[in-house]
């Protein structure tokens, strides 16, 4: 099937193709004619798979095809959990509906309110908003939600663990009885389906991926690693491999203040991604990183929510999450719509639980990769067994056992290159994959690591 046989709005058909694309993702395939007969739809899919294009090429076509309110009140309506995926959601409508001559806004926190006041005033076709300053405006009475004939729930899982669930059912009042619902979450939790009932009306069900599942294109592996010494790895392999783009994780966001600040003093461009940054911060980064300014972003795992690169190489977990689930949507990041990706753990001492713990959710092993000159002590790390028993005293006060912090002569790099700047908003379709450019490491899979 390509784009064509679906149907869509001859605008439509040639911003995809300009882009580069003919052949639509498996929940492309399927979500776009549900959306376009008006019927309401629950879908999950793999992070990457190209949900945003999945719902916003229909909407547009339905938007085109249909003549809009005569004071020209919003008709769609979608809501992000993050400002950073309501920008990426934005971004997609502006790129594929440019021949349309449709008005969006986009509306969240850390920016002024009169521009958002102002862009109502002039008339919207569609909003994308965060639950908060959405409910601001409404509240205000300068949004109008009595038109909405479309309305969108997007990350609804991630709405979820960030506590949006009041305020969702506080939009939900304020939008008409009659209209389409959309409900897009990365799983069919429990949680999202008891959301589910309360707003969907016989919906199609789509579920591309199963459950709690990673993305197969994404090579994932852990190296074992003492913590007091993942900040100078973290360097070595950037360097080593010539790494151009690399995400990374942390858990808090003074961690991930500090792992930039270590880059930067080794001459390796970082910038921070997290709450504590001023929304121009935060959007300045990521506009950095998307266009190779810097090689390296550090988010914690709230606000890279929504952050959709092309052909980004590297994600690294500098700390395990607290929760299994996080770790699928971290490593998300890479390996979207086709293309191949690396994630790469830092594994510490006290990390042995959360390892097990992720290793249980996507039922498999994670081989080890063993980078020469960070090797842990032998007792160090025992991911695969109890803990060892203490060693017989030694003698001295020296400690027995090699290489616990030493550094030892670094290995080669390939040179690789990272991958290319992505071109703005999520795209369609995959495309040719970029060199991973690691460093010459023993992938050490004979020690595995099990789950017992």
């Amino acid at each position: 099937m390509t784009f064509t046989d679906l149907g869509l709005h001859p605008a439509l058909l040639a911003a995809v193709a300009k882009e580069g694309y003919s052949i639509p993702t498996p929940i492309q395939e399927r979500a776009i004619p549900a959306v376009l007969t008006g019927t309401d739809l629950l879908a999950a899919a793999q992070t990457g798979t190209g949900k945003t294009a999945a719902f916003v090429l229909p909407i547009l076509h339905r938007l085109a095809t249909v003549p809009s309110h005569p004071k020209r009140q919003p008709r769609v309506l979608v809501l992000t959990p993050t400002r950073e995926l309501a920008a990426q959601v934005a971004e997609s409508v502006a790129t594929y509906g440019h021949g349309l001559h449709l008005r969006h806004a986009v509306i969240f926190g850390g920016v002024g309110h009169q521009p958002q006041v102002d862009a109502f005033k002039r008339g919207l076709d569609i909003v994308i908003a965060t639950p908060g300053r959405l409910l601001e405006h409404a509240n205000d009475r300068t949004a109008d939600l009595s038109h909405i004939e479309t309305f969108i729930l997007d990350e609804a899982d991630r709405m979820l663990d960030m506590g949006f669930i009041h305020d969702i059912k506080k939009v939900l009042k304020m939008l008409p009885a009659k209209r389409q619902n959309l409900l897009f979450s990365a799983t069919f939790s429990d949680e999202i389906r008891s959301l589910a009932k309360t707003f969907l009306t016989n919906p199609q069900e789509i579920d591309i991926a199963p459950r709690n599942t990673t993305v197969e294109s994404v090579a994932q592996k852990i190296t074992l690693v003492e913590q007091r010494h993942k900040r100078e790895l973290l360097v070595h392999l950037i360097k080593q491999g010539d790494w151009q783009q690399v995400l990374v994780f942390a858990r808090m966001k003074h961690g991930a203040n500090r792992i930039c600040d270590h880059l930067n003093a080794n001459g390796i461009g970082a910038a921070a991604l997290h709450g504590n940054k001023s929304q121009s911060a935060r959007t300045k980064a990521l506009a950095d990183f998307k266009a190779n300014r810097i090689k390296v972003l550090v988010a914690t795992d709230i606000a890279a929510r929504g952050i959709d690169i092309d052909n980004l190489p590297h994600v690294i977990n500098f700390e395990l999450p607290n929760v299994p689930e996080d770790y699928v949507h971290r490593i998300g990041r890479t390996g979207r719509a086709g293309m191949k990706g690396e994630a790469l753990s830092f594994v510490a001492s006290d990390e042995r639980q959360e390892l097990k713990d992720i290793q249980r959710l996507i039922k498999r092993d994670i081989p080890v990769l063993t980078v020469e000159g960070f090797v842990p002590r032998n007792d160090a790390i025992a991911i695969n067994s109890e803990p060892r028993p203490p060693r017989p005293p030694q003698g001295g006060r020296g400690r027995s056992g090699g290489g616990g912090g030493t550094k030892a002569a670094a290995p080669r790099g390939n040179g690789g290159g990272g991958g290319q700047p992505g071109r703005g908003p999520q795209r369609p379709g995959g495309g040719a994959p970029g060199r991973s450019g690691a460093p010459q490491t023993r992938s050490n899979t004979s020690h595995r690591t099990g789950n017992r």
